[in-house]
């Protein structure tokens, strides 16, 4: 597979049906932006107000799912997939990274009883490592850099037979990152927008195809300085960005994948790049006025709708922000 049509997502769909949870949709009310250039914490207001979207404004809980993000999704299709086909080594899978990528790939390993092996750089979060180890995955320390950890993932590949994952440069993960687009529209089929934030790409890709697929629009927030998509669409083709964003963690992608520059291509795509003071505020308000604990990755979908370089609903449009995960200190909130 070397694009991604609907019909992948669809087959997904079925094929990691009873292994994931269904996306809960909530309404967004209350609480609305009060006018400003560049929203913070202290701009949003616990009311209603002047804001457009305010009635038709909805919020995809993927927070919820399996392992604190929507990557749940993409991991249980790889693995799935490959265990179909006849095509799971014994050897197991294998990924590096030590994020949310790592922790799904892990989590759904376990679920089909087949070996994980994940790389990380030896100065990785122990709380990271030991909730990969409580997953079932063998764990390799290497390095100071994630390029390290990845270069001595792609050797023991090469050295062992292991299946390789990644965190979204691969069809499979971005059709089973998709699978969220069908569920949103079976509670609101009549959905005007789908908002997501992007970091190489893999979620966007698969919600972009099937949003295109039944007409729906999709807007792609990226934060200001960590804009790997973005950048591909003026570009024409993946480029390397820089990274520096509060929300880098998640969407600190240096380049996007292909599969998202050509879901970008569609007229029902806008791309929306929003600032990390704007990031910080609409997390904040996730949790004063919904206590909704996100990482500041599903905080920057939300802040897309709102201010400077955001995009900005007609009245009576429905909007559907995906909160895509919540592996996050809760310290600053």
């Amino acid at each position: 597979m070397t694009e991604l049509t609907y019909p992948d997502i669809e087959a997904a769909a079925a094929r990691i049906a009873g292994r994931v949870r269904p996306v809960t949709v909530a309404s967004g009310q209350p609480g609305t932006l009060a006018e400003a250039a560049s929203p913070t914490a202290a701009t949003w207001t616990s009311g209603p107000g002047s804001d457009p979207a305010a009635s038709g404004l909805y919020f995809a809980l993927e927070f919820m799912q399996y392992t604190g993000t929507f990557k749940a999704r993409g991991a249980q299709n790889f693995i799935q997939t490959h265990l179909e086909e006849g095509t799971f080594p014994e050897a197991g899978v294998t990924i590096a990274s030590g994020g949310n990528a790592g922790l799904a790939c892990a989590w759904a390993a376990r679920a089909a009883d087949v070996p994980a092996t994940v790389f990380l750089p030896a100065n990785a979060p122990e709380v990271k490592v030991e909730r990969l180890r409580s997953y079932g995955a063998e764990v390799v320390l290497t390095g100071d850099e994630y390029a390290e950890a990845a270069a001595a993932c792609r050797e023991f590949v090469d050295s062992s037979g292991a299946l390789a994952s990644h965190a979204y440069d691969h069809p499979l993960i971005a059709a089973g990152a998709g699978t969220l687009m069908t569920e949103i529209l079976a509670q609101i089929p009549d959905l005007d927008t789908v908002v997501v934030s992007v970091g190489g790409g893999g979620l966007f890709a698969g919600v972009a195809t099937a949003a295109a697929f039944h007409g729906v629009r999709t807007v792609a927030v990226e934060p200001e300085n960590c804009r790997a998509l973005n950048a591909a669409i003026e570009a024409g083709q993946p480029v390397d960005v820089t990274v520096d964003s509060v929300a880098a963690d998640s969407l600190g992608a240096r380049r996007a994948t292909p599969l998202a520059l050509d879901a970008a291509r569609s007229n029902l795509v806008t791309s929306a790049l929003v600032g990390d003071e704007a990031i910080i505020g609409a997390r904040q308000h996730l949790w004063d006025d919904h206590r909704l604990a996100v990482e500041h990755a599903a905080a920057t979908a939300l802040a897309g709708v709102h201010g400077s370089g955001g995009y900005v609903p007609d009245e009576g449009e429905k909007v559907c922000v995906v909160l895509c995960g919540a592996n996050t200190g809760l310290g600053d909130l």
